[in-house]
């Protein structure tokens, strides 16, 4: 996830198997900020007890604590893999084989989360986790195909740079945008502040349909940019898009605690 690199440069990643990480540091952060402005005062409460086992820490400080701590059996947590002719319907048993998914890590993560019995240490372990996926699902790409591994593969020009779709999805779209990841940041955060404080809680269950909406973003024309050559106008076209994946999954996220920590 980070800044779009020159192709010389970026070809050791794009050439290897590991899947690139979703919405880079800054959107991560950006998406636990402002889900923390919708808790409920005791989902609030419980965070932040839970945050003082490692003192210094916050919301946004441990959003991308599951990408530092990737490891070969995590690493599929972090996406799912549609079949490009699937029509975007997610089917656990072909799509998610042994809960090795985005998907049901969420749910997995969740039900530690909520779990009064389970350690202090397990259930902050399980929020780094919670935090994390919930706003990797939002990313279109991982919710893509396989065959070209969540647009790793798929290799782009833009903004004077060579890198991959998945890349420019995570990090290059909101740098590269007026204002860049900070001023984003801010208007998503206003826009949140203005409204309720507090989301309804959200059931971690609808994790498949998150993945369903960021795979039909995938398949829309468009979305994979003609000749492989990003421009300004791929940009403002799908502005829109990156903003409401960010915003619903920051909104959900405050969901998902607010649920998980009554």
């Amino acid at each position: 996830m980070a800044l779009l690199a020159g192709l010389a440069l970026a070809a050791p990643l794009l050439l290897s198997s590991a899947p690139a990480q979703a919405w880079g540091a800054e959107g991560h952060r950006l998406v636990a900020s402002v889900a923390e402005q919708g808790l409920s005062p005791a989902a609030r409460a419980e965070v932040q007890r839970l945050l003082a086992l490692e003192p210094g820490s916050t919301l946004a400080s441990i959003s991308t604590w599951a990408d530092e701590h990737r490891s070969p059996q995590t690493g599929p947590w972090h996406y799912v893999n549609f079949p490009r002719d699937g029509g975007c319907n997610y089917e656990p048993a072909r799509d998610c084989e042994d809960g090795a998914c985005v998907v049901s890590a969420i749910e997995r993560q969740v039900e530690v989360l909520k779990n009064d019995k389970a350690s202090d240490e397990a259930r902050l372990k399980a929020l780094k986790y919670v935090v994390h996926l919930v706003a990797d699902v939002h990313q279109p790409l991982h919710a893509g195909f396989a065959d070209d591994r969540g647009g790793n593969s798929y290799q782009v020009q833009g903004f004077g740079r060579g890198s991959n779709l998945h890349s420019l999805w995570d990090s290059g779209l909101m740098r590269n945008r007026a204002g860049g990841a900070e001023g984003l940041m801010q208007d998503l955060m206003l826009k949140a502040g203005s409204g309720s404080q507090r989301v309804p809680a959200t059931d971690s269950r609808a994790a498949a349909q998150w993945a369903v909406e960021s795979c039909r973003l995938v398949s829309a024309p468009g979305f994979y940019p003609d000749g492989h050559k990003v421009d300004q106008s791929y940009a403002d076209a799908h502005d829109p898009a990156l903003r409401q994946r960010l915003a619903e999954a920051a909104r959900r996220l405050a969901g998902v605690l607010n649920s998980s920590l009554q």
